[in-house]
């Protein structure tokens, strides 16, 4: 079958579920875990087989060429990884295992080892880690390939294995009613454990873009972005911000830290024998036992983080749409994510930067515009003017100035030129005459910036030093005067 590459989105529908319909779909999810497991073992071994062969050695060391792709094309034939040939292992496992095929359908475990094998060809290329084996009750959700057979929603009902669940529908959610219009390609089950809580819903993944109100959809502008572990700065024809990046994480991450303490005291006090006398934890086998009071702490931490990650994902999305509201033409000076988890490992933790710059990109291209990666050692935009010349400063050095008089916020300084890069034949280009042209209207467009954080942080609210606002209070305090005023005295 020939997989669907239309534009699609997700319509969440919670299931009026009895303890039946449970049971049912709960024996459903522990059989795909089997699957999971079953397909991930075998791929894992198929993919160490393929590395650890001679003629994988040579192919790596042939120089990056069409000969040398074809030749890793013919290593994955040979050895089975591909995602076709663990479709068809899932299904073996289907038909051989009657405690498999009876609680699952022909087209789950299709899914489930496309979904192994994304993971572990990821892995293969170097861009994930090594996936491991999901435990009872990590596996979540189940889906189908379309919407004709398996899982399949009916008029407010869904349907699968004799299994009639009725889906609660708000009639006043414009979100849904728009969704259940368009088409459905497939549908999953979902299970959450909510406060506690076990609860159901069916996602319907529908082709089309999502719904809108109208003051809300996006412009055909170009914005310039540039986003850092705890700030992100975006300049465009109308507006440009400097914001603090999820700011309201930070206080789920400081219970979330005092609960992994609270559990770490328990741990230690109920196996005082698995720990050396400097407090690390002995080598070798060993065996724990967790008191009543740590299990409810981490029945209440692991909700909490729940809660941080929905909360994460509706402030990446709130951030998104003011941004797209600006334009949807996207020019991210591209970051590097992993360095931001080495050097800034709690702040990327908490707001995952690289996944909102991937949330973005989707919506933008999902609104009709286009997101460019802009190579960040090509322009080296935080240390560059609109005169052209370049200036190393150091990353504690926040402010811009240069002997041409222009003065600017070192973030808002690198979306503005980011925003006046072009492609052209693959390549990316630096219009320094647009740059000139465009330095007189967005000059005050930044300064408005700068003065809406002055106020909110006259008013009590904390910024990060990234911001370099401790020197500019201080010499708004001794000048008095304008913004602009402000930042050159501040630099000079």
């Amino acid at each position: 079958m020939r997989k669907d590459t239309t534009r699609s989105f997700v319509v969440k529908l919670r299931l009026r579920t009895s303890g039946e319909d449970e049971r049912a779909i709960n024996d459903s999810l522990n059989a795909g875990r089997m699957v999971f497991n079953a397909c991930l073992g075998e791929t894992l071994r198929r993919l160490d087989l393929m590395h650890e062969s001679k003629a994988y050695k040579r192919t790596a060391a042939m120089p990056k060429d069409e000969s040398r792709t074809k030749a890793f094309k013919a290593l994955r034939q040979k050895y089975g990884f591909k995602d076709s040939a663990i479709q068809a292992f899932a299904i073996e496992c289907k038909n051989a295992a009657p405690q498999i095929g009876n609680h699952i359908d022909a087209h789950s475990p299709q899914k489930i080892a496309t979904r192994v094998f994304a993971a572990c060809n990821r892995n293969a290329v170097g861009l994930g880690g090594r996936p491991r084996y999901k435990g009872r009750h990590q596996f979540n959700s189940l889906e189908c390939k379309t919407n004709a057979a398996g899982i399949r929603y009916r008029d407010g009902w869904v349907m699968w294995r004799g299994l009639e669940i009725e889906c609660i529908i708000d009639p006043k959610d414009e979100v849904v009613a728009y969704g259940l219009t368009r088409r459905i390609k497939f549908c999953r089950f979902v299970k959450r454990v909510i406060k506690g809580k076990v609860k159901y819903y069916a996602q319907l993944v529908v082709a089309g873009i999502p719904w809108q109100k109208e003051q809300k959809k996006p412009c055909e502008e170009v914005v310039g972005i540039d986003i850092g572990p705890s700030s992100i700065a975006y300049v465009g024809e109308t507006k440009a911000a400097l914001k603090q990046f999820c700011a309201e994480m930070e206080n789920i991450a400081r219970q979330i830290r005092l609960m992994q303490r609270e559990m770490d005291r328990s741990r230690r006090g109920t196996n005082p024998q698995n720990y050396t006398y400097d407090g690390t934890i002995k080598k070798g086998v060993r065996k724990w036992e967790y008191s009543e009071r740590y299990k409810v702490i981490r029945a209440e931490l692991a909700d909490l983080h729940r809660r941080s990650a929905a909360h994460r994902h509706s402030l990446h999305g709130k951030l998104g749409n003011d941004i797209l509201r600006v334009g949807n033409q996207l020019y991210i000076e591209n970051s590097s994510f992993k360095s931001f988890q080495k050097n800034f490992g709690k702040s990327a933790g908490n707001r995952a930067p690289g996944m909102f710059v991937t949330g973005l990109v989707r919506k933008a291209e999902s609104a009709g515009g286009t997101a460019w990666d802009i190579p960040s050692h090509a322009f080296k935009m935080s240390q560059l003017c609109k005169c052209g010349k370049f200036k190393k400063k150091p990353l504690s050095e926040r402010w811009h100035k240069c002997d041409c008089g222009a003065v600017a916020q070192r973030d808002l300084m690198s979306a503005f030129l980011a925003r006046c890069v072009e492609k052209k034949d693959d390549k990316y280009i630096l219009d320094m005459s647009r740059v000139e042209r465009l330095w007189c209207e967005t000059e005050p467009l930044m300064e408005q910036a700068i003065s809406k954080i002055l106020d909110e942080s006259a008013s009590g609210r904390a910024f990060p030093a990234s911001f370099g606002l401790k020197s500019l209070r201080s010499a708004q305090r001794q000048s008095g005067s304008p913004v602009n005023l402000m930042l050159r005295s501040e630099t000079g």
